[in-house]
């Protein structure tokens, strides 16, 4: 089903645009507010919020997701995020080119937390990995001896790069954020923005002036059918 705007007195292309502003920049509510301001769109920032949490989830569900392959490389790597005082961990799983294929928050750093990462993939890829890379956390090593013992795992800082640059983002998000209120709310806000960013982030392999052009144009085309808005 398309998505439905009913009982919102703004149409759908300032909604899908404030939501698309939040998720695609780091941007805070009270930014954003103050951008529809300056076009003449009179919202507060707690409008913005509620816009965010409710279409923000829709969104991703229906954006293209990249087709798995056997010959992709996963990269996997955790950080730290502290949430009312209590250390949590954010695992994540990016290809060769950047491309984010999962998140998952847990208040653990061990080898159950990183199998139920592994698991996680395994059911949403549909198929193994050519080549699995991580640091040189132990806990990755014992997940894959026990779930995919046949995929060729490289524990090195120095080939992980990968992965670790794609916290980056997310990193400028919290600080201008101030940080996040619960894990249920983290869990839910990476996983909007990780979908909207590989869908406006060109590959590593389209960094020409023109490719990068072309490669926006066909996402903001993708932004308008998903959000239901006509061109």
């Amino acid at each position: 089903k398309p998505v439905s705007y009913k009982r919102h007195r703004f149409p759908p292309e300032i909604i899908a645009h404030a939501v698309w502003l939040y998720f695609r920049f780091p941007l805070s509510l009270r930014l954003v507010e103050e951008m529809l301001l300056e076009r003449g769109i009179v919202v507060s920032y707690e409008t913005v919020r509620r816009w965010a949490l409710k279409f923000g989830p829709d969104y991703a569900r229906r954006l293209r997701r990249k087709t798995p392959s056997r010959r992709d490389i996963w990269h996997l790597d955790e950080v730290v995020v502290t949430i009312s005082g209590k250390k949590h961990w954010l695992w994540r799983a990016v290809d060769q080119d950047g491309y984010v294929l999962d998140e998952i928050v847990q208040d653990r750093r061990d080898t159950k937390a990183a199998k139920r990462l592994l698991k996680r993939l395994l059911r949403k890829q549909g198929c193994l990995p050519r080549r699995m890379i991580t640091d040189k956390l132990g806990s990755y090593a014992a997940a894959r001896r026990q779930i995919i013992p046949d995929v060729e795992h490289r524990s090195h800082k120095g080939l992980n790069n990968r992965a670790e640059n794609s916290h980056l983002p997310f990193r400028r998000r919290e600080r201008v954020m101030q940080g996040f209120r619960s894990p249920r709310y983290l869990q839910r806000f990476v996983s909007v923005f990780s979908a909207v960013r590989n869908l406006f982030v060109p590959s590593r392999s389209s960094r020409s002036a023109p490719a990068i052009r072309l490669h926006r144009l066909n996402a903001m085309a993708e932004w308008r059918v998903i959000a239901n808005i006509a061109a």
